[in-house]
């Protein structure tokens, strides 16, 4: 397999499980996604604006393009959720337009927490792994909170879904 191939079905998976999550959640209350639990980010709500700010972070290393942070301090269910589908698309759509070549350019980052030199694919695969970490954090505080009917979002299930839906 290319690695321009890995690369494209990893940002089609990262863009189909955060679509999961937002057919998941839609379905519950906004003071319930804001409901506070002991954790890294305090709500479900303000989990998945990490997430889908943390993509439009890494997007910007790997476009190499200005980053715009852009701080909340009210998380409104249908603003936050779309924000996520947004990022994962336009992450998705970057990689899906770069050549292999472009996917090992390397791009040097200089930033207060870290500095580093690696590939725009490296970058690109620690934007997925740190979305799945968090997505992981929202079932465990969905279950603080009583909500038990997370989707399975694992890559191998999306892999066989992907499967079912190519044979018809």
């Amino acid at each position: 397999m290319s690695l321009k191939k890995l690369m494209t079905n990893s940002v089609k998976y990262n863009a189909w499980a955060n679509q999961q999550y937002v057919n998941w959640l839609s379905k519950k209350s906004e003071e319930l996604l804001n409901k506070e639990v002991l954790s890294s980010y305090s709500s479900i709500l303000k989990t998945i604006d990490h997430i889908s700010g943390t993509e439009k972070y890494w997007f910007s290393v790997i476009a190499e393009t200005a980053f715009v942070e852009n701080q909340k301090n009210i998380f409104l269910k249908d603003e936050v959720l779309k924000e996520l589908l947004d990022s994962s698309n336009q992450l998705s759509h970057l990689i899906n337009s770069y050549s292999e070549e472009e996917l090992v350019k390397k791009v040097k980052v200089v930033s207060p927490w870290f500095e580093s030199d690696f590939s725009k694919y490296e970058y690109l695969e620690h934007a997925i792994n740190h979305g799945l970490y968090h997505r992981g954090q929202i079932v465990t505080i969905g279950r603080n909170i009583g909500i038990t009917d997370a989707p399975m979002t694992d890559y191998n299930v999306y892999n066989v879904v992907k499967e079912q839906e190519n044979k018809q």
